[in-house]
């Protein structure tokens, strides 16, 4: 995904490791134009039924957030072409189909307070295209990947913050969290040093997997 580095094939082993997926095809769509979105299409296997939530959080156990697919669909089969390969064109866009459109956390919606949350919540609707955003929602858990991300960390440099890194992008991941970094107000709070050392283990991972130019990327440079 214009040089990003997501390896799809690495989703696609990670997916065909669970037991209840036969076969797994991970492709970036752009249903949308400038919406690129990573989707997984799986086959269960005979006999079995597949828990979408599931998967993805055991995805999330492994992979980087912005390496989980997006969208995970459930199919019979794959489309084929005339000569048996599988028919890329003919996957069915997500929504037409079983879906799982990720959903924010559990949390009580909490609307974003007045000021830099209700502008940072404004460009995360504007760049996921929801209609709403909470102070507490996960930029990953929404759906973003990495290049959303890097689109997120331009906006916020051009709008909001100059001196804001990309990887704060992944050590902050939710508005309230990420506005509290911007505002030189950072909380010390348990559950989001949790999130934040589990951002920078996988951030830490992918940065090893890939070559010195996705480093470069990776720290923030341009």
């Amino acid at each position: 995904m214009r040089g990003h580095r997501i390896e799809l094939g690495e989703i696609e082993s990670a997916l065909a490791e669970q037991g209840e997926v036969a076969q797994a095809l991970v492709v970036a769509r752009e249903d949308d134009p400038g919406d690129v979105r990573l989707c997984a299409y799986i086959l269960p296997r005979p006999g079995q039924t597949a828990d979408v939530a599931a998967l993805r959080e055991r995805l999330r156990a492994r992979l980087p957030d912005f390496m989980v697919p997006s969208h995970i669909t459930l199919l019979d089969s794959f489309p084929q072409t005339p000569n048996g390969k599988v028919d890329l064109k003919a996957l069915p866009a997500p929504a037409s189909v079983n879906d799982d459109v990720p959903t924010p956390t559990a949390a009580p919606f909490a609307a974003p307070a007045d000021g830099s949350e209700a502008r940072v919540a404004a460009i995360w609707r504007d760049i996921l295209r929801l209609p709403r955003v909470g102070a507490s929602d996960n930029f990953f858990d929404l759906g973003g990947h990495s290049l959303l991300a890097v689109q997120l960390h331009r906006r916020l440099r051009t709008e909001m913050a100059p001196t804001l890194s990309i990887t704060d992008v992944f050590r902050f991941p939710t508005v309230a969290s990420l506005c509290a970094h911007i505002d030189g107000v950072t909380p010390k709070d348990s559950a989001l040093d949790r999130v934040q050392d589990r951002a920078l283990r996988r951030l830490a991972a992918l940065g090893r997997r890939q070559p010195p130019a996705a480093r470069v990327l990776m720290n923030g440079e341009e």
